[in-house]
């Protein structure tokens, strides 16, 4: 049977430019909606494929340093022969803990932490590597050698800028629900993942707080260092990266 063209019709019943409602009336009776389709939600974005299980811990836990030694020859000349970086926006791996390291490993190849390089050289590299080389730069020591170039301890913080860190990381800021960076990153306590601060450089701490804080960074699960680091003035960011930087958080009750 031949498809007949409503045009004639709708255009008699539905005058005076009512036929778009006639029109309506027609395309619901057919099921066809004249409202476009709901846009699909964008995917939720999970901000680290690791999840700390039996299994995972066990794993970043199983390294062999020896082989971790020969593995680590490519990351001296960003890291330092001994884990200490001679440039301070680099990190130094010098004494990380096994778990944050092997965690930061797996979301740069996730690409989940965005960097150019260490993308490229996590992809490079197996999951036995990531736990081979934690075991290598975690048995690191973290005391002075005079045999490295390392830029850590910098400037110690003005006297102020000394105390208003010294409280965020001993006691936090309740009022604002923060809690002390001691609570997680050590000495206190070591949160599963957290690395530890003590011996980190103050432009890398201040990069990664301002990262965080304005979400280009968020491989954070649970998102505890972007609720953090949002809440944080820039003053205080400053503070806490001259504070850590210094070498200060080794000694925190004596400032």
């Amino acid at each position: 049977m031949p498809l007949l063209n409503p045009w004639p019709v709708l255009a008699a019943r539905f005058p005076s430019g009512k036929i778009a409602l006639g029109l309506g009336a027609l395309l619901a009776l057919t099921g066809v909606s004249l409202q476009s389709s709901t846009p699909s939600q964008p995917p939720l974005r999970v901000p680290s494929n690791i999840a700390w299980t039996d299994d995972t811990i066990t794993t970043a836990n199983s390294g062999d340093a020896v082989r971790g030694l020969v593995i680590a020859r490519r990351c001296e000349r960003c890291h330092g022969h001994e884990g200490f970086a001679s440039d301070p926006l680099v990190p130094n791996l010098a004494g990380i803990d096994r778990l944050a390291m092997w965690k930061q490993m797996n979301d740069f190849r996730a690409g989940k932490r965005q960097s150019i390089i260490m993308e490229a050289i996590a992809n490079e590299l197996s999951a036995r590597d990531y736990s081979d080389l934690a075991a290598y730069f975690s048995m690191l020591p973290t005391y002075a050698d005079p045999g490295d170039p390392r830029s850590f301890p910098q400037t110690p913080p003005q006297s102020f800028h000394a105390g208003v860190a010294a409280r965020l990381v001993i006691a936090g800021d309740g009022q604002r629900g923060i809690p002390p960076c001691q609570a997680c990153h050590g000495p206190i306590y070591r949160y599963r993942g957290a690395p530890s601060l003590m011996t980190q450089n103050a432009p890398y701490i201040q990069q990664q707080l301002d990262s965080f804080g304005d979400g280009m960074r968020r491989n954070d699960i649970n998102m505890p260092m972007r609720t953090i680091a949002s809440m944080l003035t820039a003053e205080e960011k400053q503070a806490l990266a001259a504070y850590y930087g210094a070498g200060y958080a080794n000694f925190p009750n004596n400032r």
